[in-house]
Parts: C-alpha cells; sequence; structure tokens
C-alpha cells in the first residue's frame, strides 16, 4: 500500500485531499498543526469507512520538529505521496504590514514546503514513483491586495514546483502545484459573500474542496504518470 502524507490535513480542503486519497487506496498520514484532535477525528473515520489513516502533529515551519516527526513517520516506509496544503495568510497592505507578518506565512507556506518534502525525497526516490503536489492559490499567479506575503510565498511554490519536477522526472516522481480560486470552506465563507463570487468567477459559484481534491487525486494516480512540472488551476474561469 502506497503511503501519503496529507499537510493541513485538518482543513477543509485538506481533510477532502485525505478522503480521496484513503478511498483510491492509500494509506493516509493526516498532518495538523494546533488541531490534532480534529487530525485523529478524520483518521478514525476513514479508518471506520474501510481505509487506512494515521494522525501527526507538527510545526511545518519549525524544521527541527519536523525533521523529528517525519523521521517516525519514515520508520513505517517510504511516502510515496505528499501533498503540501498547509498554508496561512495573514493579510494586510504592505505600507501596512509588520514583519512578522510577511515572516510567519513566508515560514509556513514556502519554508514548511522546503521542511516537509526534502527529507521525504531520498526514501521516495529509492522506490522509483512519486508524487509531490503543492496545494498554492490563485493568488499565486495573479496578486491580491493586501496579500503581498501569501501571493510572495505561493508564486514561490510555483518555482519550487517547476525546478524540483526537473530534477526528478528521471526517478518516477512527478510534481505539480494545484492553485485553486474561490473554494467553499469556512475560511473562505465570511471574505467572499455570493455577491463578490459571483463578480469574480464566471460560473458564478465557489468551487468545492471535493472538486480540488479529485483533481489532486487524478495527479496522484498512475494516469498522471507524464504530467510534471504544472501549476493547474481551479477556479471556474477566473484567469
Amino acid at each position: 500500500m502506497k503511503r501519503a502524507l496529507v499537510t493541513g490535513g485538518s482543513g477543509g480542503i485538506g481533510a477532502a485531499i485525505c478522503r480521496r486519497l484513503a478511498a483510491d487506496g492509500l494509506h493516509v498520514v493526516v498532518h495538523a498543526n494546533s488541531r490534532l484532535q480534529e487530525a485523529q477525528r478524520l483518521a478514525a473515520e476513514i479508518a471506520a469507512g474501510g481505509g487506512s489513516a494515521q494522525a501527526v502533529a507538527f510545526d511545518v515551519a519549525d524544521r527541527e520538529r519536523a525533521a523529528a516527526a517525519l523521521k517516525d513517520v519514515l520508520d513505517a516506509g517510504a511516502v510515496q505521496v505528499v501533498v503540501n496544503n498547509a498554508g496561512i495568510h495573514d493579510d494586510a497592505v504592505m505600507p501596512a504590514m509588520k514583519p512578522a507578518q510577511w515572516s510567519r506565512v513566508i515560514d509556513v507556506s514556502l519554508n514548511g514546503f522546503f521542511n516537509v518534502t526534502q527529507p521525504l525525497l531520498l526514501p521516495m526516490m529509492a522506490t522509483r514513483w512519486g508524487r509531490v503536489i503543492n496545494i498554492t492559490s490563485v493568488a499565486g499567479i495573479t496578486g491580491n491586495r493586501g496579500q503581498a506575503n501569501y501571493a510572495a510565498a505561493k508564486a514561490g511554490l510555483h518555482g519550487a514546483t517547476k525546478s524540483l519536477a526537473i530534477e526528478l522526472a528521471s526517478r518516477g516522481i512527478t510534481v505539480n502545484a494545484v492553485a485553486p480560486g474561490i473554494i467553499a470552506t469556512p475560511m473562505s465563507e465570511g471574505v467572499f459573500p455570493k455577491e463578490k463570487i459571483e463578480q469574480l468567477v464566471p460560473m458564478k459559484r465557489a468551487g468545492t474542496p471535493e472538486e480540488v481534491a479529485a483533481l489532486v487525486g487524478f495527479l496522484a494516480s498512475e494516469q498522471a504518470s507524464y504530467i510534471s512540472g504544472q501549476v493547474i488551476s481551479i477556479n471556474g474561469g477566473m484567469i
């Protein structure tokens, strides 16, 4: 059984991805930072439904603690699918942005990608098969007012995705980014009222976490073995 790690797996999009990968027959490591109980509940839900899952907690921005936690995960075998979904936003226009706001968003979304992915690569490469899937954002493509830190982190992930795809191509490992637009999650509900969504999105609705998870599930499958180094948008025609 292939093993997958989903960072930020206790959130709306992350949980949908965990459920999808488990339904596709993978053992899923559900990651959380402060919400370990939610990750444990999701892992138990997956197991009760006949799937295989476990929960793990660490701060992806803390390199040493991440490495220690990942060592424990790797003791059970290589992780062949890693979904870098953990991310935060702390919005402010740049003239008013505090250095801590800039640094924390970059640390979680961009440095966290390195802290999680790099320790998993050599074991993954030894299996000659793998999938690295980075969840980014339309903001990393277009930019967004008040989100210079968030957009910079996600755009950085796009560059890292393309570079890592080149490095791993000969090892049977694909690396792609999925860039959602407005997705219906608790985080977005207060930010994007229905009228705003209809103005921004040609399809006149928010996407669902399950739609994002379906794309991730495909990219993690054998059928996607010739897709690598791509940034794939899922945004209802916004761009």
